[in-house]
């Protein structure tokens, strides 16, 4: 956590770890659409989730295919959604609302 804290770019960085008590995310553009906004927490409840029940080394291997097929699909349908509209959920194909905004 240190060696961390030593080579941040401060706290405007994707993930802030300025703070002693608190971890900030920064890596979300703003929306108004509710699906959006429920992914994007879902995703940062499953990065804590990782974080607090993985080891550094586990972590440190972890790739996206296998972030990806650890994500309980009962717990976070909208991230599973978003995921799949944008090709991001292990290739999975999904059709989408024409009338739509990604």
């Amino acid at each position: 956590m240190e060696n961390a804290k030593k080579h941040s770019i401060g706290r405007y960085a994707c993930v802030n770890i300025t703070n002693y008590h608190t971890i900030e995310f920064r890596m979300f553009k703003g929306t108004l659409k509710v699906n959006t906004i429920l992914a994007t927490l879902q995703l940062v409840d499953m990065i804590c989730d990782m974080a607090v029940n993985m080891s550094d080394t586990e972590i440190s291997k972890l790739s996206w295919t296998d972030f990806v097929i650890q994500i309980p699909t009962n717990k976070y349908p909208e991230l599973i959604m978003y995921l799949k509209e944008r090709r991001l959920y292990v290739n999975e194909p999904v059709e989408m609302n024409v009338n739509e905004e990604m």
